[in-house]
Formats: structure tokens, C-alpha cells, sequence
């Protein structure tokens, strides 16, 4: 398959995936999308303070700031704190929106649909960001990068140019294969914090943090040791014991109350056909003088 189409493709699949569960959910369980736009919003608002974050940490350990292990450990501290930084933030900003937003989520199923909205929003900006690469890059593929590159610059540019156009077609379509098994760590996660809520024990937030930089940690690190597809054989095992996790913690949905029969209706003073025993006419006076 030509790159050019795989690129496309797979950024395409990344958008449409979410959308299609969303979807799905929305007509199946008869829910209205703002739940699921609250779940979107948490995961953009999550990443305000995960992206700086991670940035700075990077500048710390550069500059020594902060102290770095040896050589060898560094894939695996890179990943531990690369995991432990997204499960601080996404699963802090979860629990933030449950306490002080979604204040009416609180059964199985809405978080089931605030977890799609996350995971969602999350498929769908990386596959809109790959889509603009790919047209950025496919407008340099066969330009000079020495007009329009600084020189010092120049040998990298050309290297990740070179890279983005001779990667294999199927690799580039792991990036829809991810998202698609990321959909149920993402709900488990919402689910999880919920659990917080539903079962008054903030306990679970720790869970869903570890379970979240386990499940990032893992893919990172194999994904480094190994190759890209062992790290996604790492993620679709996460994804399957997710799975398990989101229908272990199924609990009845409440009944909907019955419902409340309407007051009979009233009659106004003088309404034609009806008699009102509270108003005294002289008919009725006559009536009733001598009783």
C-alpha cells in the first residue's frame, strides 16, 4: 500500500473509530452527547497541565536539576515516569470533572460514556495532528531543505523526513490498531474513578492512577526494548483485561421513578357546566334559607 494512502488512511480510521462508538452508545443507550463531551473536554483540559509538565521535567533532568539514573536504567525510568506523569494528570482531571462537572454521572453506563468522550477526543486530535504532518511533510518531500532549513538543523529535518516516508505501510496503520484498543482502557479508567463516587472510598483513584501508568509504562518501555508491534500486543493484553475490569464493576442501572399522576384539573369560578359549591349566589340562598 503507498504511503500516501496508508498516512491518510490511518489518521482517518483514528477520527471515525470514536465517532462510530459514540455513536453507537448514543443510540443504543438513548443518551444525549453531553456527558460524552464533558469526558472529551477532561482529557484537553488533562493535557494543559501534562504537556508543560512533561516538558519541564525534561528540562530538570537536562540540566541536572534533577538527578538521573545510570545509563542502562533509562528506558525503564524514562517509562515509569513517562506512565506515572499521564496517570497523574488524565486520571486527576477524571476525578476533578466527576466531583465538580459531571456531578449527574454517576451509574455504570454514563461512565462507560464520559470514558468514551475521553478516549475519544484523545484518538481523534492525534489522528487530526497526524493528517496535518502528513500533508506538511508530503509538501517537503521533494523540496531543498537547505533553502528553507537553518544548517545546523538541516541533517535532522532530513533524517525525519526520510524516516516519515520509508517507514513500512502496515506499521503506519498501528497507530488506528492503537486507538481502537485503546477505547477500553480509557473506559475502564473512567469507570474506576467512579467507583470513587459510587462507593465513597478514594482508594480507586489510586488504582485507576496505577493502572493507567502500568498500562503506559509497559507499552513504553517494550515498545523501546523490543519493537512497535510487541508494544502493541502490550497494549491489546491491557485492553482485554480492561475489558474484564469495566464488566466486573457492572452494577445495576436505577429504575426510572415511576410516574406521578397528573392533578385532576381545576375549575375556575364560572366555568360553564360546572357547579362551585364555594361560591354563594342568590339562587343558592334561596335554596338553602330554610335548611
Amino acid at each position: 500500500m503507498p504511503l500516501t494512502i496508508a498516512y491518510p488512511l490511518d489518521a482517518l480510521l483514528m477520527i471515525a473509530v470514536p465517532i462510530a462508538l459514540g455513536v453507537f452508545l448514543s443510540r443504543r443507550w438513548q443518551f444525549p452527547w453531553k456527558i460524552w463531551w464533558m469526558g472529551a473536554a477532561t482529557f484537553v483540559l488533562s493535557q494543559v497541565g501534562h504537556i508543560p509538565f512533561n516538558a519541564g521535567l525534561t528540562m530538570l533532568f537536562n540540566r541536572e536539576i534533577l538527578p538521573t539514573p545510570p545509563q542502562s536504567w533509562n528506558p525503564l525510568f524514562n517509562a515509569i515516569i513517562l506512565g506515572l506523569s499521564a496517570g497523574l494528570w488524565e486520571e486527576g482531571a477524571r476525578y476533578a470533572t466527576y466531583r465538580w462537572w459531571a456531578k449527574d454521572a454517576r451509574t455504570w453506563r454514563k461512565g462507560i460514556w464520559l470514558g468514551a468522550g475521553h478516549g475519544g477526543a484523545e484518538a481523534i486530535l492525534l489522528g487530526a495532528i497526524l493528517l496535518i504532518n502528513f500533508f506538511y511533510l508530503l509538501a517537503m518531500r521533494n523540496t531543498d531543505l537547505s533553502k528553507i532549513v537553518p544548517p545546523d538543523q538541516l541533517a535532522l529535518a532530513q533524517s525525519q523526513v526520510n524516516a516519515f516516508w520509508s517507514a513500512p505501510w502496515y506499521l503506519v496503520l498501528i497507530g488506528a490498531l492503537e486507538r481502537v484498543l485503546t477505547q477500553p482502557i480509557q473506559i475502564a479508567l473512567s469507570v474506576l474513578v467512579l467507583q470513587v463516587f459510587a462507593r465513597r472510598r478514594i482508594f480507586w483513584l489510586f488504582v485507576a492512577i496505577g493502572w493507567h501508568a502500568l498500562v503506559n509504562a509497559g507499552a513504553v518501555y517494550i515498545g523501546l526494548r523490543t519493537n512497535p508491534i510487541t508494544a502493541e500486543v502490550t497494549v491489546a493484553v491491557a485492553s482485554c483485561i480492561s475489558l474484564i475490569l469495566i464488566f466486573l464493576l457492572r452494577t445495576p442501572e436505577p429504575e426510572p421513578d415511576d410516574e406521578i399522576p397528573p392533578p385532576p384539573p381545576l375549575t375556575l369560578p364560572g366555568e360553564v357546566g360546572e357547579v362551585n359549591d364555594t361560591i354563594e349566589t342568590p339562587e343558592r340562598l334561596d335554596q338553602t334559607r330554610y335548611q
